[in-house]
């Protein structure tokens, strides 16, 4: 097999063996947030460096190097994140009475062990290190990864697609089938949006800068969900 297409191979293979994965443990298994928290830490992690060090024959430090500086196009994704900012808090409002912000909440406390005490911390932590962590794995590594090996059209439409397929893991059971569909075809058009800027810069800290923004319109969500806000 070609080395390059080889290599495109064992990314899309082992991102959707990851994600799969993590669909099981979301969806299968009955144990807390923290839990299901560390075992995609460690997956989403040990993936990217399993590929540099055995596929491409790397040191870890590799995963982090990238020819453009990380502030390529970084107020373009301040702007961008405002956007986005806005656009979820303004869907929310004219989808809300679709939601069943009650079994959400029950979900997140029964299922998850969230509760209005802890769910500020939760919410600094999605806003910052899982959003890190999401764009080191599905643009860092997915990605841009594909992209460098010359499979651009790939890398936008597999990465786009699995960012939005695994996000139903999460949400699957909080909202109607109309609801749920409109929510998977925006966070594959978001993703296009990602991987652009990140194409653009040749890093993902640009998308995660958006990725921020978007993410504490969501955690703004979720303390009205608990009652707080």
């Amino acid at each position: 097999m070609d080395p390059l297409r080889k290599n495109v191979s064992w990314i899309a293979g082992s991102s959707l063996i990851a994600c799969t994965f993590m669909y099981i443990v979301e969806q299968g298994l009955d144990i807390n947030y923290a839990i299901k928290t560390l075992i995609k830490i460690i997956l989403f992690l040990s993936i990217p460096v399993l590929y540099a060090v055995r596929i491409k024959n790397k040191s870890i430090r590799w995963l982090s190097k990238r020819k453009q500086q990380p502030t390529d196009g970084l107020a373009l994704s301040i702007g961008l994140g405002i956007l986005s900012f806005a656009c979820i808090l303004l869907t929310y409002a004219v989808l809300q009475r679709f939601i069943d912000l009650e079994r959400i909440s029950a979900d997140l406390q029964t299922d998850l062990g969230i509760t209005p005490r802890t769910f500020i911390f939760v919410a600094l932590y999605v806003t910052f290190g899982n959003s890190l962590l999401e764009e080191y794995f599905f643009r860092g590594f997915v990605f841009l990864e594909m992209y460098k090996e010359g499979y651009r059209t790939s890398a936008y439409v597999f990465s786009s697609v699995l960012f939005g397929l695994y996000h139903i893991a999460i949400f699957q059971s909080w909202f109607p089938l109309p609801l749920m569909i409109l929510a998977l075809a925006g966070l594959i058009g978001v993703a296009f949006v990602f991987n652009w800027l990140d194409a653009k810069s040749g890093t993902f800290v640009n998308s995660w800068v958006v990725h921020i923004f978007a993410d504490t319109a969501i955690v703004l969500i979720g303390f009205r969900i608990f009652g707080i806000l």
